[in-house]
């Protein structure tokens, strides 16, 4: 029998619980014996089906020689962070869907972890049920990562297809969302880009093998978009979608950010809606590969979790992934792009912009796209002409 502990009860550490129930006979067939749930630390007891299983001392974990793997699902940093270290020092495999944790603190759990030879694993941090990042660094191994980006947060692109399909406002699609269980009271994280910067982020070390520091990543949320800039995006061809990005440059620097973005409607990722999350990588030998599936919610993240539990149980000791601490980083307003302005007044008023299509002119207001520039110059442009919505268009 091989026994494991979760850290928080919450919904996917409670979807790990299932999981390891449910699919008991296939995972035993893979592992060739039993798994089960030894402990479950928890802040407050409660009634429930794992109500026998529950400490808040962590000790019981940490001291127990029969836990193997510790599978963290507190969230945040503070009691995570150090739960987690202490877990690895005690020589337990441990991993995590935290994906704040590990894009401010994954490289120097990882290096613990090989300091004391056990997996720190956290395919769940990343697109939930989405396979990503197993692929990013085992198959597309051989590649050159040049660039990574997509849709990386289902609360947003959720509201974005509800804006596009109905024709609902932002805060009207962000009710919806609420009522559905798909955004949470206080949406900040996921409207705001912050959710989806720390997932590019992870990306990017992986990606770049050099840790991108979240509070470098410039993160954008949808929460400035009207209608107006979604059907005029839509009637020209195009679709608005919240990206996070992450770009190799020439001279060996990358750079990150998260933003909205015009896209061209016959991409297929521009045909990713609802709460379906979508990851491009582009390798030099093998061009653009797309994953694409749920990427939150109970059972795909859980999922992903056990998988982890299993693997770090299969392969051995020692992680066999990890990126350097320190690593040149651009400011992503030195990125080229063409950019989409809606602004006060006719096309003549854009002058200055140099040569632009005019996508739609009424009411007073023109939008149009300009040829490529880059962003620092996008945005003295918006703040000359006083532009009433300013963003990237990636093609």
């Amino acid at each position: 029998m091989i026994q494991i502990a979760i850290m928080g009860l919450g919904t996917v550490g409670t979807g790990v619980a299932r999981v390891v129930e449910e699919n008991a006979q296939q995972i035993q067939r893979k592992l060739g014996e039993p798994l089960q749930v030894k402990t479950v630390l928890v802040r407050h007891f409660h009634d429930g089906p794992y109500r026998h299983l529950m400490t808040d001392d962590f000790r019981k974990i940490e001291e127990e020689p029969d836990i193997r793997v510790v599978v963290e699902t507190i969230g945040g940093v503070d009691a995570a962070y150090t739960y987690t270290r202490r877990a690895l020092e005690a020589g337990k495999h441990v991993v995590t869907a935290n994906k704040q944790l590990v894009a401010e603190k994954g490289c120097e759990l990882l290096a613990l972890a090989r300091e004391h030879h056990v997996r720190y694993l956290f395919e769940a941090s990343v697109g939930g049920g989405i396979p990503i990042l197993h692929p990013l660094t085992e198959c597309m191994a051989a590649n050159r990562i040049d660039e990574v980006y997509g849709i990386l947060n289902g609360t947003t692109n959720y509201i974005l297809t509800r804006m596009v399909r109905s024709g609902a406002s932002f805060e009207d699609a962000l009710r919806e969302a609420q009522k559905k269980g798909y955004a949470e009271a206080d949406p900040t994280a996921d409207v705001e880009g912050i959710d989806a910067g720390r997932k590019i982020c992870i990306l990017a070390d992986l990606a770049f093998g050099r840790q991108v520091d979240p509070e470098r990543v410039p993160m954008e949320g949808i929460t400035r978009l009207s209608l107006q800039d979604v059907e005029i995006a839509r009637q020209a061809g195009y679709r608005i979608k919240l990206l996070g990005r992450a770009v190799r440059l020439q001279d060996g620097a990358c750079s990150a950010y998260v933003a909205p973005h015009l896209i061209p409607a016959e991409w297929p990722l521009a045909s990713v809606e609802d709460v379906f999350n979508a990851v491009v990588v582009k390798g030099n030998a093998t061009g653009e590969v797309m994953f694409y599936g749920k990427g939150a919610g109970e059972m795909p993240t859980a999922s992903a979790c056990v998988a982890d539990v299993m693997e770090a149980l299969q392969t051995g000791c020692g992680s066999d992934i990890g990126w350097e601490k320190d690593g040149a980083f651009k400011d992503p307003l030195e990125l080229t792009s063409r950019y989409y302005f809606r602004i006060e007044g006719s096309l003549e008023r854009a002058a200055s912009f140099g040569t632009v299509k005019c996508l739609w002119e009424d009411m007073g207001q023109t939008a149009l796209l300009t040829d490529p520039i880059s962003g620092r110059k996008a945005q003295e442009l918006a703040h000359a002409v006083q532009a009433l919505m300013c963003l990237r268009v990636l093609e």
